[in-house]
């Protein structure tokens, strides 16, 4: 039995952006859920997720995040699986498309092409177990697609009531104004998030499309707050990780990415952030988590 958890620890909820819904100040990321045979090692299987998801309600939260390609499909699974359990208007689920789940060879199963997106959302409703996501989020930019042709087919999706919202994610600031002048020249639905990579270990988003966010009202959802467990303080310089999800990259240069990072992209500028930030925490008795 888990031990409670004192009211004033509890998540507090805010507006998404310029929405009119209300999310927990803590999302729950669901990229680890679901074993794959290739991909992020020490994946979560569902009996090991569905226990995270219900210790992250007894925090309070109501804000889940996941998208199609994570692990081929077997996150939106886990969570559709545990959301038909629950009551579904307590919730604000939030998925995303635009990459190839390589489950077949198909060249249109990739990108934001209408076809694309209007194939993955049915896709996603069926494996969340739900007849809309709250929050539908391109997954990164697309060199193929007309920002016109991708904006509209989401506003219909809004129309048609399979979303209710539209987010972007892994854009750059030039991307995400031209994102946001087009809905607002054509009378689109607007934007109301940027989910980015955003930790003291990476600040670039700072400095435009941070600004982007500021001036239209976007809400920000940073990913990997704590550079994939770096930010913790439990990896120290000059010695490898030998638990948690970095042991699996220490040696392994194929499953080198942003959120599972291989052990020689720590450099001395990463640790010098780690130890700024140590000093910090026993300043005032916090965690180094806390503070990062």
């Amino acid at each position: 039995m888990s031990t409670p958890i004192p009211d004033e620890k509890k998540v507090v909820y805010n507006f998404l952006g310029r929405s009119g819904i209300k999310v927990s100040n803590i999302s729950l990321g669901c990229a680890t859920f679901g074993e794959v045979t290739w991909g992020w090692p020490d994946q979560c299987n569902e009996e090991l997720s569905h226990k995270i998801l219900n210790r992250y309600v007894e925090w309070g939260g109501n804000f889940l995040d996941t998208a199609d390609v994570y692990a081929v499909g077997n996150s939106e699974t886990f969570v559709g699986r545990w959301l038909e359990k629950q009551p579904r208007d307590k919730f604000v689920i939030a998925t995303k498309c635009r990459m190839d789940m390589g489950v077949e060879q198909n060249v249109n199963n990739v990108g934001l092409s209408r076809r694309h997106i209007t194939e993955s959302i049915d896709r996603s409703l069926q494996r969340l177990h739900t007849d809309f996501v709250d929050l539908y989020q391109i997954h990164a930019w697309d060199d193929g697609t007309t920002v016109e042709e991708t904006l509209r087919t989401l506003d219909d999706l809004v129309r048609v009531g399979k979303i209710r919202y539209v987010g972007l994610s892994n854009v750059t600031g030039w991307q995400m104004q031209k994102l946001v002048d087009t809905s607002e020249k054509y009378g689109l639905n607007s934007i109301v998030s940027l989910q980015q990579q955003y930790s003291l270990a990476n600040r670039d988003s700072e400095l435009e499309a941070f600004q982007v966010c500021k001036a239209s009202g976007i809400a920000v959802l940073p990913w990997s707050p704590l550079k994939g467990g770096l930010l913790t303080g439990k990896v120290k310089r000059g010695v490898k990780p030998t638990e948690g999800r970095l042991r699996s990259v220490a040696d392994d240069i194929a499953a080198v990415n942003q959120a599972s990072p291989h052990w020689s992209t720590f450099n001395d500028k990463t640790f010098d952030i780690v130890d700024t930030v140590e000093v910090i925490a026993k300043k005032h008795g916090r965690s180094i988590a806390q503070v990062a």
